[in-house]
């Protein structure tokens, strides 16, 4: 017989949840291909299939579906010409943003890549795989990144064929279709204003995004209140802090262990202090202790200090006191939730009663363990044993010159716009293009390694949920 700690039992489940869903995505995928291939090669469904993906735009290759349209086309002929100035001065805005951050990124990478290797990683990584994200978010987001090319395109005269939609494994996204003649045939500066203004409409949209989330509260004043608690967001499945006590979405916490919660630094000022500062401890007549104590009577006080409960209830907790009489530290098994349902105490004349002897009870744990209520709602407070950072713990990338993205065709443009007249050759021109390309492409890989080698799963935190 063996012990597996919930640590290691938590990333064997993640482990086996990440297998069940990859092979549910690879099924999916290999399904649709091969039954595409099948109505391609039958001769009952070959000419009505064609027909069919011909008049919806829809087609499937290896891991991806794709639906492409010229409805849109009228549309971003008119928006692109909407007050030619002003948009001929907005990407050109757009132009200088994306260079600034293309030297942004390129340095933040390269310094992130050298702490790698120093060892010395930066608080929060950068480069995170992104393993739940919101889909429908990158999705809108992918599509005004599409919708920026077009509307620079047009401004800029370059034929718009298309627009499409598509799903690349897991991955939505948008792309649009610009006439590859026209585009070689504008200067470099007009490609720039159209390669950019993908990037520069993500940029806005995050400040947009900025400002509605600033305003929100003033927005939603009437019908919510703010200042007053931290909202619970979402809870592990079958973690610790899960159950009919237990924390759940939308819970509102308000205080841990007598400590206001009203805001995010607030709770992490309260979890500082908990570190940092003794367990508090509740009132309690000496009487009363002696009357609930369930620890075995034939225990020492020497074997009592080290457990006290014996490890034999999920609902009981070994507490430290002393008496008037004795100075020397006593131990005593208690129910957890009765106790600590009592006033708060933080020395014994905290518990002082005329004509009662009364004791403040302390939790009997290590200095790295601490005790914690956490009051959530009108529901009981629920009871947290274990390190506070246990329940503390529960961009740019498109404009990188590498090969796929955005950044690759800006870099390009570039090239030709600022070196054309200092570098005549095309031949070195390419040469640097090429080099640039390279090192923007393994820079963005090895983060995406670093990241992927960062994700760990914090351990479920220990709850007695009695």
């Amino acid at each position: 017989m063996f012990f597996l700690n919930i640590s290691t039992w938590c990333v064997l489940r993640f482990k086996m949840l990440q297998t069940t869903w990859i092979a549910l995505i690879l099924g999916f995928w290999s399904s649709l291909y091969l039954l595409d291939a099948f109505l391609k090669t039958q001769k009952w469904s070959r000419r009505q299939y064609h027909d069919f993906q011909e008049r919806t735009g829809l087609s499937v290759s290896i891991c991806q579906f794709r639906w492409y349209s010229t409805w849109f086309n009228r549309t971003f002929l008119r928006l692109g010409q909407w007050k030619p100035n002003f948009m001929r001065l907005w990407f050109t805005v757009g132009v200088g943003f994306a260079l600034l951050a293309m030297v942004l990124s390129m340095f933040l990478l390269t310094l992130l890549v050298i702490n790698t290797f120093r060892k010395q990683p930066v608080d929060q990584q950068v480069l995170t795989p992104v393993v739940s994200y919101y889909l429908l978010t990158l999705l809108v987001c992918g599509i005004l990144h599409e919708m920026g090319h077009a509307l620079a395109a047009v401004r800029e005269q370059v034929r718009v064929n298309g627009f499409g939609l598509f799903l690349l494994i897991i991955y939505p996204g948008a792309f649009v279709d610009l006439s590859t003649e026209h585009l070689q045939i504008v200067s470099p500066l007009r490609q720039l204003r159209i390669y950019c203004a993908g990037v520069w409409h993500n940029f806005v949209i995050v400040i947009i995004a900025l400002i509605v989330l600033l305003i929100l509260p003033a927005l939603l004043f009437p019908f919510y209140t703010t200042s007053n608690a931290i909202v619970i967001t979402q809870v592990s499945e079958n973690s610790a802090v899960s159950g009919p006590r237990g924390l759940v979405a939308g819970d509102p916490v308000t205080s841990l262990s007598g400590c206001r919660v009203t805001s995010i630094d607030d709770w992490n000022t309260c979890i500082a202090s908990s570190i940092k500062e003794e367990s508090l401890g509740n009132c309690m007549s000496v009487d009363l202790i002696k009357e609930m104590d369930t620890s075995p009577k034939n225990l020492s006080d020497t074997a009592k200090s080290i457990n006290c409960c014996n490890s034999t209830s999920n609902t009981h907790l070994c507490f430290k006191y002393h008496t008037r009489k004795s100075a020397n530290n006593k131990y005593a098994c208690l129910p957890a939730r009765s106790t600590t349902d009592r006033l708060m105490c933080k020395f014994q004349s905290d518990c002082y009663i005329p004509k009662s002897e009364m004791s403040c009870v302390y939790p009997a744990l290590d200095n790295q363990t601490k005790l914690l209520r956490v009051y959530h709602g009108h529901k009981p407070p629920l009871l947290f044993l274990g390190h506070p950072l246990d329940l503390h713990y529960s961009v740019i990338l498109n404009v990188v010159p590498c090969y796929a993205l955005d950044g690759q065709w800006i870099s390009y443009a570039f090239i030709e716009l600022g070196l054309r007249s200092t570098i005549p050759d095309k031949e070195v021109r390419g040469l640097i293009y090429t080099v640039i390309i390279l090192y923007g492409t393994l820079l963005l890989f090895v983060n995406i390694g670093n990241g992927i080698q960062q994700i760990s799963i914090s351990p479920y935190m220990f709850l007695d949920k009695v």
